[in-house]
């Protein structure tokens, strides 16, 4: 073999040791002197000859630092404090991945979801100091309904249009009477799912029309989202009572589907219209309910225990019974049939919605 000189002999020690170091794990001593150029250049000194340090920062550029910083994972103790901490965030972000690769908890799986977004659950308690179990409503949203309110209030139908709102609420009365007969649990559960349809509808198209006139609302859109959403409570608190059957579920696919386009054009058509048969539903509604109030006070029905999303959502004492969620439901109708029939006064009046305070938090 030819003899190798010195500096030849350096440049293959160099070589074979950073080609041994891309498929290792760098000690940390090795990570030090990457981290500064100055004492890494002195460590490259002691191998190669001074005479070819020039050659040598091409080396060191090429075969000794930057390798050390692609293929290395650096060890904790060198890192310092700061950089552990760093490691350890990157750790618990990577539950996610791992958890799914390898079937982790789901705990694991939401905390590193939450931890990557920044969005943390609240951990929100009442009063008492005991955990607040619903997330579907806060405490902030809940009240105590006003069971004074007059339920005898009426609209009489005086124009022609009142007049078609009234007979098309009462033609429908007529098939669901068919339907449900004294199962007034399920009655109500299935009113829900349409009372909830209107405000939504309302609300929906108020907004729009609020972003296509560059113009506030008056606080209607709010209003009647509020309406929709109370209205949804109503059914998740009747569905504790009353479980559907696949048939009464099929049948709510159909109404629904039916009854949200129908409004949706209705509303588009004639605003007053839409809110004055509104009004004249929950009328009906305010009828029923106080049907079902009757039959358990007969003993026809039996008055079990409210349920807890109740109790919670009305501020209702913890001994109260399925009688008191009913009165408190009636009052919640007689208060969305005080807010449309308003509306749609305001409309009658030559007016927008607007231009009247909307009733935000009327219960």
């Amino acid at each position: 073999m030819m003899a190798m000189t010195r500096t030849q002999a350096c440049r293959y020690m160099v070589k074979s040791g950073a080609h041994v170091a891309s498929a290792r794990l760098f000690s940390t001593a090795a990570r030090a002197a990457t981290t500064n150029a100055p004492a890494a250049k002195q460590l490259c000194s002691i191998i190669i000859p001074l005479e070819d340090m020039a050659t040598s920062a091409r080396w060191n550029n090429s075969s000794i630092i930057y390798p050390v910083q692609r293929f290395r994972s650096a060890s904790t103790l060198a890192l310092g404090h700061q950089e552990k901490q760093h490691e350890e965030a990157d750790r618990s972000n990577s539950t996610v991945s791992v958890a799914g690769h390898g079937g982790g908890k789901k705990v694991d799986e939401e905390n590193g979801i939450t931890s990557y977004w920044g969005v943390a659950p609240n951990k929100i308690t009442k009063e008492d100091g005991t955990e607040w179990k619903w997330n579907c409503f806060r405490p902030w949203e809940t009240y105590k309904a006003d069971t004074s309110i007059d339920l005898q209030k009426h609209h009489l139908p005086t124009t022609f249009m009142d007049k078609v709102a009234y007979w098309t609420v009462k033609s429908l009365r007529w098939p669901t009477d068919l339907f449900f007969q004294r199962r007034y649990g399920c009655r109500a559960m299935m009113l829900e799912t349409v009372a909830a349809v209107p405000g939504m509808v309302g609300g929906m198209l108020l907004h729009c029309k609020s972003l296509r006139r560059f113009e506030h609302s008056g606080g209607w859109i709010k209003a009647l989202l509020e309406e929709a959403e109370n209205e949804r409570m109503h059914l998740m608190t009747f569905m504790e009572v009353a479980k559907p059957r696949w048939y009464e579920r099929a049948l709510v696919f159909a109404v629904q589907g039916v009854f949200f386009n129908a409004y949706f054009l209705g509303y588009m058509i004639s605003p007053k219209f839409a809110h004055r048969m509104v009004g004249y539903l929950e009328e009906e509604a305010i009828h029923s309910y106080t049907e079902f109030l009757t039959e358990l006070d007969k003993g026809n029905i039996e008055n079990v225990p409210a349920p807890a999303i109740a109790i919670d959502y009305w501020q209702l004492p913890p001994n109260s019974t399925l009688r008191d969620v009913v009165t408190v439901v009636r009052a919640d109708e007689a208060h969305h049939r005080d807010v449309n029939h308003f509306a749609s006064d305001i409309h009658y009046n030559g007016r927008e919605l607007k231009e009247s305070p909307a009733p935000i938090g009327y219960h």
